[in-house]
């Protein structure tokens, strides 16, 4: 087994971004269970602030990868 770290999750979200993608999904789950936005594009809506909650809890974003972004200060 490797002791290599690369592999561990580093946190790459400042606050701020993850303050934003909770307010978007709140939006977004409000919106749903209003009624105001459903069918096909309600559900995907609903998966992407799920997803939006969950990198906002561990503070990653694993799409911010490839292209080297971090909103996290050092």
């Amino acid at each position: 087994m490797s002791n290599n770290t690369t592999h561990i999750m580093k946190p790459n979200m400042g606050t701020a971004d993850r303050v934003i993608r909770l307010i978007i999904a709140a939006v977004v789950l409000g919106l749903y269970f209003a009624g105001k936005i459903t069918g096909t594009l309600g559900v995907i809506l609903v998966i992407l602030a799920a997803v939006f909650t969950l990198t906002a809890f561990v503070s990653f974003c694993p799409l911010y990868l490839p292209f080297g972004i971090r909103t996290r200060k050092p």
